[in-house]
């Protein structure tokens, strides 16, 4: 008996709830279906780390110490463009990222992506691409190094955190790897869409 009360309870209370949820979703900001729609370039500024593990790899990164791994922290810039195409986009982004500790010097590279729209002004989308690594004067071999990419990240603008608008600034988080898993690169930052 007590189940079914409650049962009953909660049926009653998300009845009596629906018409406060639909006010509140008709009062809510349009989605930016203008940006939606068009092609749009965008730059960004992001920061992280990377940690390449100490496997043997394609690439042909030297294995260092048993006890310690090439890693380093990273800023990065990235410039590209994001096409849509019906309920998804498709985009191109290069990116160019200087090492400011720990053993990288420099990366750049050149990625597709795919991905679907979220909220007002956000973005899911996966990555593959073709990165260079060159690592700073620990690697005492050839010290250019270069694989696959392949990520997963997200954007997220400021009217799907509340704002009245945005602007064309998203926060952007990504996590990536270099080759076949031999790195874990998480980066977050600002993208600004024109």
């Amino acid at each position: 008996m007590r189940k079914f009360m409650l049962s009953a309870a909660a049926v009653a209370a998300t009845f009596a709830a629906l018409p406060a949820i639909a006010q509140d979703q008709a009062s809510a900001p349009a989605p930016d279906t203008d940006r939606a729609n068009r092609i749009e370039p965008y730059f960004g500024v992001m920061g992280g780390w990377e940690g390449f593990d100490n496997q043997p790899n394609k690439a042909g990164i030297p294995p260092v110490a048993s006890s310690d791994k090439l890693n380093g922290g990273l800023v990065q810039a990235v410039a590209g463009v994001n096409v849509p195409v019906g309920p998804v986009f498709v985009g191109a982004e290069g990116n160019v990222a200087k090492g400011f500790s720990g053993d990288i010097n420099w990366e750049y590279g050149a990625a597709g992506r795919i991905g679907v729209r979220a909220g007002h002004s956000g973005l899911i989308y996966g990555k593959v691409g073709y990165q260079w690594v060159n690592f700073d004067k620990r690697v005492d071999t050839d010290r250019h190094y270069n694989d696959w990419t392949y990520g997963i990240g997200f954007e997220v603008g400021p009217r799907d955190l509340g704002a009245q608008s945005d602007g064309g600034i998203r926060l952007r988080g990504e996590v990536s790897t270099f080759g076949n898993f031999h790195s874990f690169r998480p980066m977050m930052g600002l993208v600004k869409a024109f």
